[in-house]
């Protein structure tokens, strides 16, 4: 059998007949009700998946761990590692512990009034009772929507709104490796925003900053937790929503996004053995935050209701203490995978290029980088894998999707690695690349990346009360198929390169060039830890790709001569037709909290028209550093 044949056989089925592919993924968690049919096409555009079934996704986490018959449960086998090197904490808990504690926690909530249906926001920073505030959530079959802790007012005042929560569950403060962000003043301010008015808040006071109450609206968190009884779970509709994440919408407002209960633990209980290829009992590290989808699928649901030990990690790769963390955490609790973002090991290289940190620690049981949330470069990607010694997965994601859209299926068939492509499709998924008519385009053409209809379950079938949008943002540019919004290409071997978001397909003189293609060519510059590229205006030629770099830590050449450097590469490798002229050196790229460049921002910034700070921006002073540079080299950036 050659390599791939697996793999293929297993994708050309979930295609073939994803009823009966799902059916058998289906029988590996707790149903209380089987379904009535396996996928819902009734109502297409608007797919339901195991419609007619019943579950708890709380159950499915861990109450079937506990309950387990003898010698094959799992209640003593530790659910939950809590490492916070911002605060010096270390905490695990059992699944038979944090099943008690969620369970006294959504007798909580329910005393508050919460029932099946409500919605719950949650805003607070990655501790434990983060965690256990979604599950008692899922337990009651309340609907949470988990809001970054430390989000601006206005920002979670309009998901408020927009969701309407009965209650608000929060924290004191974050911690942050220089500062203690209080969480307690944003909350009140956006309560007092918000059209939608929210009449209890609980919150759970930390030791390094303790909250102000209002008397009579606000809920002290131990006190509330002590007085309650424990909560069972409640049975739900496998199409009841399970939670609402926001992401940013292109008209300003927040687009929900829901997620279904039954499909999405079917699809995350698969990928845990044939993506990631973890087995029940082993530790399983997400470094990521509980405020994205990622943190959502791969920090709480998936290890959880797969039987793993997952990782709650409160710190930065870099900087709590050094660029050494990642390799502390790994080491210290066995972690067979990790998953994270480029950008956090781009971080790593820039303050360790040669990997020296490594050395103290004993990374044995280590077994798979992931990679997702920003292309992984190829340089990035070959420095990981040389330093590390492991395979280093690249996999594409989106919110709205929930999990993997490609990947490298190790635990299923490991296939070859190619750097820069997130390999192939995921079950489920009929990928084509589409020109701007929705005609299908060659191997090794880019376009549009679009999905064909019906979506895989786990992904999202609507956004929260807004059919019409939904159709519009995602459906109608492409009849029949998903718009994923990023454009890229597909190999003869099937394999899925994402260059760029499709706004960041530049137009230099007729010809479309991807900023993801000479990022690529920037990143292989031996001075340069991390780059980004944006297309700026041009009256010539109307766009002309501008570069920026931040150079590895302890590099002291003249910036002069890397820029030439660079410029010559990228006519050495992609060509003259590209018209890479120039590239400004600074000292950081702007990102939102989950890692990705903000590249439109710096475009309009640099073409001199309107922006706004955005909401998920990880430091707002960086943009200011942008702005001063793109001054200084004669772009008419303003504010």
């Amino acid at each position: 059998m050659a390599v791939g044949d697996i793999y293929r056989a297993v994708h050309a089925r979930s295609l073939k007949d994803p009823e009966g592919f799902w059916a058998e993924q289906a029988q590996a968690i707790d149903w209380g009700k089987r379904w009535d049919k396996v996928l819902d096409s009734s109502r297409a555009p608007f797919y339901r998946w195991f419609a007619g079934g019943k579950l708890n996704a709380c159950h499915n986490a861990l109450d079937r761990h506990v309950e387990g018959a003898p010698g094959s449960n799992r209640a003593d086998q530790t659910a939950l590692i809590y490492d916070s090197p911002v605060t010096g904490t270390k905490k695990s808990f059992t699944y038979r512990e944090l099943r008690d504690r969620v369970a006294k926690l959504a007798g909580a909530i329910a005393s508050q009034g919460v029932a099946k249906g409500d919605r719950v926001i949650i805003y607070m920073p990655m501790i434990p009772e983060a965690v256990m505030a979604m599950l008692a959530c899922a337990r009651l079959g309340a609907v949470h929507s988990v809001v970054f802790g430390g989000f601006a007012a206005k920002e979670l005042a309009s998901r408020i709104d927009d969701c309407q929560p009965k209650l608000i569950l929060t924290a004191s403060c974050g911690i942050e490796p220089a500062r203690v962000v209080h969480y307690k003043p944003m909350i009140d301010q956006a309560v007092e925003m918000a059209r939608h008015k929210v009449s209890k808040v609980v919150v759970f006071q930390r030791p390094q900053a303790e909250a102000t109450m209002i008397e009579g609206r606000d809920v002290d968190w131990n006190e509330a937790v002590a007085a309650a009884t424990p909560h069972g779970c409640v049975s739900v509709q496998a199409t009841d929503p399970l939670y609402i994440l926001y992401t940013s919408g292109t008209t300003g407002f927040p687009k929900g996004v829901v997620r279904d209960t039954g499909g999405y633990c079917v699809a995350l209980q698969w990928t845990m053995k044939n993506l990631y290829g973890v087995k029940p009992g082993e530790v399983y590290w997400c470094a990521s935050d509980i405020g994205w989808v990622v943190g959502h699928s791969y920090i709480v649901y998936g290890p959880l209701i797969y039987g793993a030990t997952t990782i709650l990690y409160e710190g930065k790769p870099v900087g709590t203490p050094d660029a050494g963390a990642f390799w502390r955490v790994i080491s210290e609790h066995k972690a067979v995978a990790l998953f994270t973002a480029p950008t956090a090991f781009r971080a790593i290289k820039r303050e360790d290029p040669e990997g020296k940190l490594l050395k103290k620690y004993d990374l044995s049981s280590f077994r798979t980088l992931f990679l997702a949330g920003e292309r992984g470069d190829p340089p990035t990607v070959q420095w990981a894998q040389k330093l590390l010694g492991v395979p280093v997965v690249d996999h594409w994601w989106q919110t709205e999707t929930g999990w993997s859209i490609c990947g490298n299926f190790v635990g299923l068939e490991p296939m070859p690695i190619k750097p820069g492509s997130t390999s192939v499709p995921a079950p489920g998924w009929h990928l084509d690349v589409l020109d701007e008519n929705g005609h299908p385009m060659k191997p090794g053409e880019v376009g549009a990346l679009a999905g064909k209809l019906p979506l895989p379950p786990g992904t999202f079938p609507t956004l929260w009360n807004a059919d019409e949008r939904f159709k519009q943002a995602y459906l109608t540019e492409f009849p029949g198929y998903y718009k994923t919004g990023d454009a890229g290409f597909i190999d003869q071997e099937g394999y899925v390169s994402v260059m760029t978001r499709v706004d960041d397909v530049i137009n230099v003189a007729g010809h479309r060039l991807s900023t993801g293609q000479i990022e690529e060519v920037l990143g292989a510059h031996n001075d340069v830890a991390e780059c980004a590229v944006i297309g700026v205006a041009d009256e010539l030629k109307g766009q002309v790709p501008l570069g920026f770099l931040v150079l590895k830590s302890g590099v002291n050449r003249p910036h002069e001569e890397i820029r030439n450097e660079v410029v010559q590469m990228v006519r050495d490798r992609i060509g003259p037709v590209a018209f890479f002229k120039s590239a400004l050196v600074v000292q950081r790229l702007p990102k939102t909290r989950s890692g990705k460049i903000l590249r439109g921002t710096i475009q309009k910034m640099a073409d001199n028209q309107p922006w706004t700070m955005p909401a998920t921006i990880e430091d707002p002073v960086v943009l200011d550093e942008i702005e001063g540079g793109l001054k200084s080299a004669g772009y008419a950036a303003k504010t």
